[in-house]
């Protein structure tokens, strides 16, 4: 997941940006999440619409993917002056936020002021660094087929969807007045050498190469799949270019590139401010390894109990797990296996009281080859939350990575009891509740688009696979576990690779023999780590450590007084906000609240 910023800076960073899933923005004046706006609401997102405004000059495509459609078939600026127009527009913005906090008297709007304020900060510093320490080199096919994906999607409006073809065409450079895009990001590679950068990993260099053929196979399934006339033109133009960008990349851009994948410390410890992580990178280190051991030692007591169930001879958690992984959901059936676990769990949270669903049916379906190229795990792809219809969140159930060779298969996601945790994250209660939240709750722009970070939004998604495990089978209950263990692994293992503490074998021995996962979803945790989002994998543990200690704070507060689903409720219509708001807001206002008599 990302913010705003973050994503509409998707194209001009990609080597450094998060996920790809689509981002979001506060419902527009007039729909049924507006109708009554308070004021300070009102202020404050008249200051966050100048920020959003003075952004999509520059990344268009994250203001139409949020909804704002006055953006649609607008493209990202690759001209060569954008970083100083950039910088000296966001500094002048950032000096009137700076004077008008210190005019507002509203506590609420001055909080928002100081939200947008630091995300200006940390825009203005992530320019910066970058321009002074790497080169610049961009992954355009997998960038076109992500910003041509947000537009050609069921959760897209259908009279939007034309705009697609606009697109393609200004990447293309078969628009009037436009260039191809890939002559464009190589002009912006050229001009950005200079003495002592560091050039991307020779890894994602590579790999980024071998899938272009994937992401063109996509993007022409996504036109053919909704039917948009005139595209031929335009596809053959951009399959000989991203074909000519591939060559380019291997003759000009690999011999610049770095052997060793860590990344500048200045620049790692900018991407754990940008994800949420405010804890020095050595105590949360120090936090989390003693989390594993707790996790791993539950994996190790539930291990005969599965096996005495199943009447299995090795009770050891290794072969317990072999075992498991051994049930293989076939490709065809997985998504109807899915969507009856989906079932049985909203059966167990409304028997348990544990928090109030939608009164509609979640909506599901099987990744495209190109999506599970991109992002080979499971994930879920939230609503548009700008004007929004009736869209919804979609889970988005993928198998593996099928660029993957047979050293690197994945066996993670396709077997009965990983089925379990994986609803419960990516689905209900999870992050398709935080979204459908979002679609109902009134949230201030700023709190919402410029707040909303990786720790907030992972941290709520283990915290709801917590609040369901004890109604899972004993074999899902096990898989949890591991799950988690891999989020307690990340906090660590992330950290200890970016500050040259292990080395990527020995992280990938932790996570193969004591994590037991598969040789591709190891693989792929390393080069998270390492290159495709430094710092990110942290969040997820972080920020469920926060959250769970919230939710004994409140018990404790409250004592007989305390109920889960008031509680958890009250949490999602918060929205999708910085932790520590959260918790002010359950001090506050939650707990005085719930209190017998008061």
């Amino acid at each position: 997941m990302r913010t705003f910023a973050a994503a509409i800076a998707l194209a001009s960073a990609p080597a450094i940006a998060l996920s790809p899933t689509p981002v979001l923005a506060q419902a527009e004046a007039g729909s049924p999440a507006a109708a009554e706006t308070p004021e300070w609401v009102e202020t404050s997102n008249a200051y966050t619409t100048q920020l959003i405004e003075f952004e999509a000059q520059f990344f268009p495509e994250g203001a139409s993917q949020s909804g704002y459609e006055q953006y649609d078939g607008q493209t990202f600026d690759m001209s060569a002056d954008r970083n100083a127009r950039y910088l000296a527009g966001a500094e002048a913005l950032r000096e009137r936020f700076v004077a008008a906090r210190e005019t507002e008297t509203d506590a609420f709007v001055k909080q928002d002021l100081a939200i947008l304020i630091d995300s200006l900060d940390r825009s203005i510093e992530s320019t910066r660094l970058n321009e002074r320490l790497l080169l610049e080199w961009s992954e355009m096919p997998q960038t076109i087929f992500y910003t041509i994906g947000g537009m050609l999607s069921d959760q897209t409006a259908e009279g939007r969807r034309a705009s697609a073809l606009t697109l393609l065409q200004r990447y293309t450079g078969l628009a009037e007045g436009t260039q191809p895009y890939t002559e464009l990001a190589k002009a912006r590679f050229e001009a950005s050498r200079g003495t002592d950068k560091l050039g991307p990993y020779a890894v994602e260099v590579e790999e980024s190469i071998a899938k272009i053929p994937t992401f063109v196979a996509g993007i022409r399934e996504l036109f053919e799949r909704y039917e948009i006339a005139g595209a031929e033109p335009a596809l053959a133009a951009m399959e000989s270019q991203f074909a000519d960008y591939g060559q380019w990349t291997r003759d000009t851009v690999l011999p610049s590139a770095r052997a060793e994948a860590r990344l500048p410390e200045e620049l790692y410890a900018l991407n754990l401010r940008n994800v949420g992580i405010d804890m020095e990178p050595r105590e949360a280190m120090a936090r989390a390894r003693r989390g594993y051991y707790e996790i791993r030692a539950q994996m190790e007591a539930l291990a005969p109990q599965i096996a005495e169930k199943n009447g299995w001879e090795e009770t050891d958690y290794v072969s317990v797990m072999r075992k498991l992984k051994e049930r293989t959901i076939p490709d065809d059936e997985i998504e109807d296996y899915y969507r009856d676990v989906n079932a049985q769990l909203e059966a167990k949270i409304r028997e348990n009281d544990i928090v109030s669903l939608p009164d509609y049916e979640m909506s599901m379906r099987l990744a495209s080859v190109a999506e599970s190229a991109a992002q080979p795990a499971p994930h879920m792809r939230p609503p548009r939350l700008i004007g929004n219809t009736g869209e919804r969140g979609t889970f988005v159930l993928t198998a593996g990575n099928p660029t993957a060779g047979p050293e690197d298969a994945y066996d993670d996601f396709n077997h009965a009891a990983a089925s379990w945790t994986l609803s419960a994250h990516e689905a209900r209660p999870g992050h398709e509740m935080q979204f459908a939240a979002l679609v109902e709750q009134g949230v201030s722009l700023a709190r919402l688009l410029y707040a909303f970070n990786s720790v907030n939004v992972e941290g709520w998604a283990l915290y709801a696979e917590a609040e369901v495990m004890p109604y899972e089978p004993i074999e899902g209950q096990f898989i949890a576990q591991q799950f988690r263990l891999l989020r307690a692994a990340r906090a660590f293992l992330d950290p200890m690779l970016n500050l040259g503490l292990i080395t990527r074998d020995e992280a990938g021995r932790i996570l193969r023999e004591d994590a037991l996962f598969s040789p591709g979803m190891v693989k792929q945790e390393l080069d998270r780590y390492s290159f495709r989002s430094p710092g990110q994998a942290g969040s997820y543990y972080y920020g469920y450590r926060k959250l769970i200690d919230l939710r004994i704070e409140t018990e404790i507060a409250l004592g007989a007084d305390f109920k889960e689903r008031a509680f958890n409720d009250f949490l999602l219509s918060q929205g999708i906000i910085p932790l520590e708001l959260m918790a002010q807001a359950v001090r506050d206002e939650f707990i005085p609240s719930q209190r017998s008599g008061e």
